[in-house]
């Protein structure tokens, strides 16, 4: 059971880990009023984060110190934070294969378009980045507004779950 004072440990998953998950981990560590602390990481990260994704991060006054694309190795060591929730950002439509994190967290499947992988000029590639970061405004938003300490894991699984289903841009 998660308790109402304390400070919630959720970690945004994908595959490189250069664009969707990083800009989710900006976003809660923004807009979650401190009582969410993020983390992304990837199976296979690209090892760099998009140019793109700091410039929309930087245009829209989120933070981007410290993002890095990194592998979720990390996070399963020892030693590491334990997670709370867990978000898996891939696009199962594009046939992308998400990470499976293996444990006790709570977990949701919150599908976004890979921004990175949108070819075209550049005001197109912008776009895309800005529709990923809108998807996952609507969804970190109502994620921050859940009453979570008053949920039981099955309710909050449901709630997250249905965020994911219903908040698209």
């Amino acid at each position: 059971m998660m308790r109402q004072d304390q400070t919630y440990n959720v970690l945004f998953l994908c595959t490189g880990n250069s664009a969707r998950s990083i800009l989710a981990e900006s976003l809660l560590n923004s807009l979650g009023a401190g009582r969410f602390h993020a983390f992304s990481a990837g199976s296979y990260p690209k090892g760099r984060v998009h140019p793109l994704a700091l410039e929309l991060l930087a245009a829209r006054g989120l933070p981007t110190a410290g993002l890095r694309s990194k592998s979720w190795d990390e996070y399963a060591a020892s030693g590491a934070p334990p997670m709370d929730l867990i978000f898996t950002v891939c696009d199962n439509a594009a046939g992308e294969v998400c990470p499976v994190w293996p444990g006790k967290s709570v977990s949701a499947h919150w599908g976004i378009p890979d921004p990175a992988a949108v070819e075209g000029t550049q005001d197109e590639r912008r776009q895309a980045f800005r529709a990923a970061l809108q998807s996952l405004e609507v969804r970190i938003s109502r994620l921050a507004a859940l009453p979570i300490a008053s949920l039981g894991v099955q309710e909050l699984k449901a709630a997250l779950q249905e965020i994911g289903r219903a908040a698209t841009a």
